[in-house]
């Protein structure tokens, strides 16, 4: 029987493009010497992406390649215990913590993010005219029962609903006709949500979708003088009620984002990376690690989404 997650890896092997972001990776690399030589930088690779699909700690990763063999062979390892060239053929946690500070010091998985992109954008799977703005909010500890006595001085609380949350958000700038994420913005999480507006344009957009936090009359101006369809929804207050008029025009527009395979399009990158791979909770402390961190998790759901119609064009 072939299982779900053998069939999920095969799949993802065949359609990330490993050479190139190999190729973006190796001039950062350690290069062998008279020491002991570094693990194969596509091993490491691999790794690090298991890590992204399954939540996985650095401990955990190393746990998990002897565990389960579909993993191993993903990844290119020989038996567990196995020795290769004078070294273990699974790298310890270590090894792996290590490569994640590489990409981390060098800000390379935006540089990932941005391959992935442009691969996509090569097979005619990703366009420039429609831009949908959202966000999301991820988690992180609220308890001051540890070694510092605090919460992590960069997130901050913010109420939505009557519900308070504690973290910081990923503001996603999607594509209308595709669903695809072509820019990321990360933030704490009392950031409103329209003052991360303006970096998530890529510039070329002749529509915008938004919902009713992204109204504003400035940019409505702006926009309209620059040539963008502005179809953000309005916004009522305490002292103006919504015309019958304007209700429908929201009700268009909401469903305007909805619409397509799949619906909801807009949300459909944070069902991936949040229900599916589990990351609702921010695992390091500060912006930077995790901003970082979902730049390639957004990258991965971005080849996630477009599987199905990179498979028949890799054969």
């Amino acid at each position: 029987k072939i299982t779900k997650r053998e069939k999920f890896l095969s799949e993802m092997d065949q359609v990330i493009p490993w050479a190139r972001l190999v190729k973006v990776i190796e001039p950062f690399y350690p290069k062998a010497s008279n020491g002991r030589p570094p693990m194969g930088l596509a091993k490491m690779l691999r790794i690090y992406f298991l890590q992204q699909w399954y939540n996985l700690s650095d401990p955990a990763a190393e746990e998990a390649l002897y565990d389960s063999e579909t993993m191993r062979r993903f990844v290119g390892t020989g038996w567990p215990r196995a020795i290769e060239n004078g070294q273990d053929t699974i790298p310890d946690e270590s090894t792996v913590c290590l490569f994640r500070h590489l990409l981390e010091e060098y800000r390379l998985p935006d540089r990932i993010f941005a391959e992935v992109k442009a691969v996509l954008t090569e097979r005619g799977l990703m366009m420039s005219e429609g831009t949908i703005v959202d966000a999301t909010i991820i988690n992180a500890p609220s308890s001051t029962k540890n070694k510092s006595k605090e919460r992590d001085p960069q997130m901050h609380q913010t109420k939505e609903g009557n519900q308070w949350y504690f973290g910081m958000k990923a503001h996603t700038g999607v594509d209308k006709d595709s669903g695809l994420v072509h820019t990321i913005a990360v933030s704490a999480a009392n950031l409103h949500d329209s003052q991360a507006m303006d970096d998530l344009l890529h510039g070329q957009e002749t529509a915008l979708w938004g919902d009713r936090a992204y109204q504003s009359k400035e940019r409505q101006q702006t926009a309209q003088e620059s040539g963008i369809a502005w179809h953000v929804n309005v916004k009522a207050s305490r002292h103006r009620v919504l015309t019958e008029k304007e209700r429908k025009q929201n009700r268009e527009r909401s469903r305007a984002r909805a619409t397509g395979w799949p619906r909801a399009i807009v949300e459909h990158p944070y069902r991936v990376v949040k229900v599916l791979w589990g990351h609702t909770k921010v695992r390091y402390k500060g912006l930077l690690k995790n901003a970082l961190q979902f730049f390639t998790l957004f990258a991965l759901a971005n080849v996630y989404h477009a599987r199905r119609k990179l498979l028949p064009v890799l054969g």
